[in-house]
């Protein structure tokens, strides 16, 4: 999943806008257009509900120890979710907050671990702390062959490392929260004879609070999501037990029933960030132009604040990025060479095909959303827009269940008008049905990026250009676009890179003998070939850097950056 700008809000009502369509009369073809995109884009995941519902009463085959699976799901969800925001909030406050060695680097510095997708450095971990990694050789030279050491293969370690992966997420938005706060009340606090941790559980705490929520959210749909990462660690979660019962008994209500149930988890979690939220609202007198002026830490507390900003960057990004050029460059597979050998060529052929045509599609969709929303300012063109973009709030097994059920419908239908064989192969013998599925799941990161870029145009220049006697479809390619071109080319590459890590989607809809980088990493790194996973997942960490360092820019205002 990719951070959804915060700054970027769904197409507010302008000025002039009205219920019944108002400008949009006559420009009907373009209000069609978005609804259309609408039902297809939301069309699986309305799917997986009507089916789940239809399958009361059948012998659903459930798989052993669901009970487990939805307690340790749970768990997860809390556990990574709670360590993610006092990791998170507490980086945001320090580098806002308090002046020493290094801050401005570390300021952008600790985003970057959100380019390490967490199966890359789930498998990184493992293949270090295991029973024949050499932490634990060297511990039992040390200690004897029985010394004990704790288990690396659990629910403890996989929420460790998910939450070394996802912090940057909270991290974002608690600083964006604390550089809009004005220091006012943090300062009016200290006067009254507030200490700092007081002032900071009291005044600043509640403010940033509805960020901070937001974030772990955020981060708990992420986990939810994840399926490599927990395979690997053997922490059975609901989304494993989906892909289990489908691989193990292509059993399509029964895995519909239980892709249900992680749908139910991610409602869970978004009213979950509501109730955290509460009534409460925060308005703040004064602006933030000013912002907190930060403390300046000198001697021991200076560097031990370094230090251990350095340690987390190590532990999360710098170390596990050295493992993969480690291996890459010393496999016995021929090292650096081994990146042009033809099967890696093959499989980066196959990511950037699918992930350019998703690319392409979201954009071309979120585009047509977007100028339509521009036209015809209706509050009914804004829903359907915002209803194309629900499937980016939803587990990837979800939607690729969804997608088969579509396609299963379509099937009836078209043998029902007489086409024997339905739609045939599509999706279990193509790749349609993953760029279907990638179209569902990354349309709202295309649409954000576009949508702000539209955002900024004055409604007057439409006006005036549609007053000139200029069709709708001109004003896009004359008007519209050469001012939201930037918009366009980072929502194709937010795509582009969200699909190239994208891995629980491509295991349950690929074709026979179709691999992609994600699956090969996730393959060689199931057998324990690590130096094999080291160039396809240091190819996705190096690509997926770029949109970390554009996001980093976009959300955060400039003055955070030095």
């Amino acid at each position: 999943m990719t951070l959804l700008d915060p700054g970027v809000t769904a197409p507010s009502a302008e000025p002039g806008r009205s219920r019944t369509g108002g400008a949009g009369t006559g420009r009907i073809g373009w209000a069609v257009a978005v609804f259309v995109v609408a039902l297809v884009a939301a069309a699986p995941v309305i799917a997986v509900v009507i089916d789940a519902v239809a399958a009361t009463g059948h012998d659903v085959k459930w798989p052993p120890r669901l009970g487990e699976m939805i307690w340790t799901t749970f768990v997860l969800l809390i556990g990574v979710g709670a360590l993610t925001v006092l990791i998170g909030g507490g980086l945001a406050w320090v580098v806002t907050a308090y002046d020493f060695p290094g801050r401005g680097a570390f300021s952008w510095l600790l985003v970057l671990p959100l380019a390490m997708p967490a199966y890359i450095l789930g498998f990184i971990y493992l293949s270090v702390l295991d029973y024949p990694g050499p932490v634990q050789t060297q511990w039992r030279e040390w200690f004897g062959q029985d010394a004990w050491f704790p288990d690396v293969r659990s629910t403890g370690m996989a929420i460790l490392v998910l939450s070394l992966c996802l912090y940057p997420y909270v991290y974002l938005l608690a600083r964006s929260a604390l550089l809009e706060q004005a220091p006012a009340t943090y300062d009016a606090a200290r006067s009254l004879g507030c200490g700092p941790w007081a002032a900071l559980r009291r005044v600043v705490l509640p403010l940033a609070r509805p960020s901070l929520m937001a974030g772990a959210a955020l981060v708990m749909m992420e986990t939810l999501t994840d399926f490599g990462t927990v395979t690997y660690f053997n922490v059975d979660t609901v989304t494993v037990g989906v892909y289990q019962v489908w691989k193990g008994t292509f059993d399509r209500q029964s895995a519909t029933v239980l892709a249900s149930l992680v749908l139910s988890f991610a409602i869970l979690v978004i009213l979950a960030e509501r109730l955290a939220r509460g009534r409460a609202r925060y308005l703040q007198r004064g602006g933030p132009e000013r912002g907190f002026t930060p403390i300046r830490l000198t001697g021991a507390r200076a560097w031990a604040t370094t230090a251990a900003c350095s340690a987390l960057l190590g532990v999360a990004f710098v170390l596990p990025l050295g493992q993969l050029v480690w291996w890459a460059a010393t496999t016995d597979e021929g090292g650096f060479s081994s990146i042009v050998d033809d099967r890696y060529l093959d499989y980066l052929w196959n990511s950037l095909r699918i992930g350019l045509i998703a690319a392409a599609g979201c954009t071309a969709a979120a585009v047509v959303m977007a100028h339509a929303a521009k036209l015809t300012h209706g509050r009914r063109v804004d829903v359907a827009a915002q209803l194309a973009t629900v499937g980016y709030a939803v587990p990837g097994v979800v939607v690729a269940i969804g997608v088969l059920i579509v396609f299963a419908w379509a099937d009836d239908g078209l043998e029902g008008l007489g086409v024997p064989g339905g739609t045939g192969l599509v999706v279990t013998g193509s790749v349609a049905g993953i760029v279907y599925a990638y179209l569902v799941r990354f349309m709202a990161p295309a649409y954000q990026s576009v949508d702000a870029s539209f955002a900024k145009m004055s409604p007057s220049l439409t006006g005036a250009a549609l007053s000139l006697g200029t069709r709708p479809r001109q004003v896009l390619t004359r008007v519209h676009l050469p001012l939201a071109r930037a918009g366009v080319a980072v929502a194709a590459v937010l795509v582009l890179v969200d699909a190239l890590k994208e891995l629980p989607i491509v295991l349950l809809l690929r074709p026979f003998g179709f691999t992609t980088l994600s699956v090969q990493v996730y393959q060689e790194a199931s057998e324990t070939r690590w130096e094999s996973a080291a160039v396809p997942a240091l190819t996705i960490v190096v690509v997926a850097m770029i949109p970390v360092l554009i996001l980093f820019r976009k959300i955060l205002p400039a003055k955070a950056h030095s």
